[in-house]
């Protein structure tokens, strides 16, 4: 992937108080950048860079055996690092730029850092769909591993105060570009040998994806960790969390969905995607609220709902 420098001298185009050629030039120097996606916001560093990769696993405080995505402008680009058969190019010319990350095997001669991958043979690459990360992208010419940019296990940010407030001190430069559209994090799926596996539920579902494969997924390994968020316990505010709760306790701030109205209502409209794109940004509410306690309203299991199931469960499980 190459980039061009033309453009970063005379361009000032501004996110918050950072601009793009600030940001560029923070990465090429083997810094941080926190950059909003069409998902949550990154913690963006140059995948081929050690020292800049061990920076992300320390200011998140990320154990080291969760890889990371890596983002590239393009499947083009992509193909630098990953090898991409039938079934993952067909994904990807379906789903890219968007909220699809798909992990296949590593190229022999992919020249991202090793802590990146985990010491695993396949990497996780995704394309991107939001303006600002594109724009990081093709203007640093480089491949941007990035996880949320959040502490470890917390919950995820979809907005530049969510990741000021999490990452506090250790915050980085922040581009800005306002709330995160979908608001979970992508869809992941292993494709390998023309087959495939959901690693983590997200904004594309496994309908859409059985459309393209025309064929059903197979069955992941629920024990081995393959890719981010598989972790038992994730994306988990400080309170403790019920599910499923159609009331609340009196010292339980209650998230609704539906015809649950509760303090903040995902979607009155019972709309499953609008519920995704303000889940985190309502248990980051939650949290911040005087209330000791969260509980949730049910959230139907089907389409963008087991994405959103996947991530409550696993933010109600103790560390």
């Amino acid at each position: 992937m190459s980039g061009s420098n033309d453009h970063i001298g005379e361009q000032a185009r501004r996110y918050g108080t950072a601009t793009i050629g600030e940001a560029v030039a923070r990465l090429r120097e083997g810094g941080l950048v926190a950059v909003p996606t069409e998902t949550v916001y990154g913690l963006a560093a140059d995948s081929t860079n050690a020292a800049a990769v061990a920076e992300i696993y320390r200011t998140k405080g990320r154990p080291d055996f969760n890889p990371l995505i890596v983002h590239a402008a393009d499947l083009d680009s992509a193909r630098t690092l990953g090898q991409f058969g039938d079934l993952a190019t067909r994904f990807a010319e379906a789903l890219w730029p968007g909220p699809l990350t798909l992990v296949v095997p590593r190229n022999e001669n992919c020249p991202v850092a090793a802590a990146v991958t985990a010491g695993l043979d396949t990497i996780a690459l995704r394309c991107p769909a939001h303006p600002v990360m594109r724009e990081l992208l093709m203007e640093s010419g480089l491949f941007l591993a990035a996880p949320s940019a959040n502490r470890s296990g917390g919950i995820s940010p979809t907005t530049a105060d969510h990741v000021e407030r999490s990452l506090g001190d250790s915050a980085p430069l922040i581009l800005d570009g306002g709330a995160c559209e979908t608001g979970i994090e992508s869809t992941i799926v292993a494709v390998d040998n023309g087959n495939y596996r959901i690693l983590r539920p997200g904004p594309v579902t496994q309908a859409e994806l059985e459309q393209i494969a025309g064929k059903p997924p197979t069955i992941a390994d629920a024990g081995k960790i393959e890719a981010p968020g598989q972790l038992a316990s994730h994306y988990a505010p400080e309170k403790p969390l019920r599910l499923n709760a159609a009331a609340a306790e009196d010292d339980e701030y209650h998230i609704g969905f539906g015809p649950i109205a509760g303090n903040r209502n995902l979607s009155p409209h019972s709309d499953l995607a609008e519920a995704a794109s303000l889940l985190f940004a309502a248990l980051h509410d939650a949290d911040a609220s005087g209330k000791a306690r969260i509980a949730v309203a049910p959230i139907p299991d089907n389409g963008i709902g087991v994405a959103l199931n996947d991530r409550l469960r696993r933010a109600a499980t103790p560390v």
